[in-house]
């Protein structure tokens, strides 16, 4: 692959052909910020916080999708490009109901509302995402305020239709990361941008099959924009975990979850033998919220519905936790040794019965793959039988 050089503040540095000026800058530990850059996605310099200064232009460029070419001279941090970074950060902060740490004495009543937002964390007002929130991030990195410009104030609700997601478009500054999560990464193209300029959006598609049996058509929802519920979203969640804002939030994390009072805990999923890789967030012995690992193989931080949402299970009062052995019409406890010598035993007395063939396996799908070769093997090796299935073709 043809390489060449370019030098950025004052280094000079190789870079392989297609690169961009942001993948140049990760390659060498050179921090340049984003917000709407989604690594596996198309990059749009959409959001303007990646800019960069290049000599010879004359205006700053957007290193996400600016390529690198041998001889540029880059400065990722100059005074042209600070300015520039905290002017977009500005204007984000009054994009919408931005109200964090980030505040100020310039705007009315911010007293009072970090004197209530200190009082309970549950208040109301304090945004979700609060400690999770790449713009508050970036807003203390700058040192910006919020105030120098009016607030906007969105023209759409807040949508709970749903157990899983609440859509806060008061808090989406338009990146367009969870789109491209969707469309991109998931390729479930559920969402996308909606309307134009100060009517801006980001809109679910209706799914005209789940409604085919409806008695009427009035009560099909019309036009491009729906709730979530009506949609073509699966609810993998993968917008909310590309989501930097407080726009997209987990139903159940909504207020209990902070980033400082949970315990991260990387783990593989349970329920299929894919092998996804979660990170568990524990607060007290509890998991309260559940995202996919990055650069973890080989779900690169993808999960499905069940590996994001599914962890109610683990606190059912429902769940059995000890073996169960039948004895007429009731159970009993057993322990696993019991237990396993009972079917031990059951396989043995069949077997010279009736025949290896009068015994059968499904292995479980939540099984790992390991585990569900093992037990093909147990059945074909020691029962001498191929009556052994997996219930994922079913």
């Amino acid at each position: 692959m043809d390489k060449g050089t370019l030098t950025i503040n004052g280094v000079s540095l190789p870079f392989e052909a297609g690169q961009t000026l942001l993948q140049v800058a990760e390659d060498n530990q050179i921090p340049i910020p984003t917000l709407c850059y989604l690594k596996g996605a198309s990059p749009t310099g959409a959001c303007r916080m990646c800019v960069v200064e290049v000599a010879g232009s004359q205006n700053l460029v957007t290193a996400c999708n600016t390529f690198a070419a041998t001889g540029m001279d880059v400065l990722t941090e100059s005074p042209a490009v600070v300015a520039s970074r905290k002017e977009t950060l500005e204007l984000l902060l009054a994009s919408g109901n931005h109200n964090c740490s980030i505040g100020s004495g310039r705007e009315k009543d911010w007293t009072e509302f970090q004197m209530q937002a200190a009082a309970s964390d549950n208040f109301e007002d304090l945004c979700p995402s609060w400690g999770d929130c790449r713009l508050q991030d970036l807003a203390y990195q700058y040192q910006v305020e919020g105030g120098k410009y009016p607030r906007k104030q969105t023209q759409y609700p807040m949508e709970m239709a749903n157990p899983l997601i609440v859509r806060d478009f008061s808090r989406c500054i338009l990146c367009g990361r969870c789109v491209q999560a969707c469309n991109e990464i998931q390729v479930n193209q559920a969402i996308n941008f909606g309307y134009r300029g100060s009517d801006a959006k980001i809109i679910a598609r209706a799914d005209i099959r789940r409604y085919a049996r409806r008695a009427s058509e009035s009560d099909i929802p019309s036009g491009p924009d729906v709730a979530l519920k009506d949609s073509t979203c699966v609810f993998c969640g993968e917008c909310v975990q590309a989501c930097p804002t407080g726009a997209l939030v987990e139903k159940k994390a909504r207020f209990d979850w902070r980033p400082w009072k949970t315990e991260k805990i990387r783990t593989t999923c349970p329920y299929c033998g894919v092998g996804c890789q979660q990170l568990l967030h524990v607060q007290d012995g509890r998991i309260v919220k559940v995202t996919g690992v990055e650069n973890g193989a080989p779900n690169k931080g993808r999960l499905c519905v069940k590996g994001r949402f599914g962890y109610d299970f683990i606190y059912s009062e429902e769940r059995l936790k000890t073996p169960l052995i039948r004895e007429g019409d009731t159970f009993r406890e057993a322990s696993w040794d019991e237990a396993l010598d009972l079917v031990a035993s059951k396989f043995k007395q069949i077997i010279e019965e009736s025949g290896p063939d009068a015994v059968a396996g499904v292995s479980c799908a939540r099984s790992i793959n390991e585990d569900s070769y093992q037990m093909q093997k147990l059945f074909r090796a020691v029962f001498k039988t191929n009556n052994i299935d997996h219930c994922a073709r079913t």
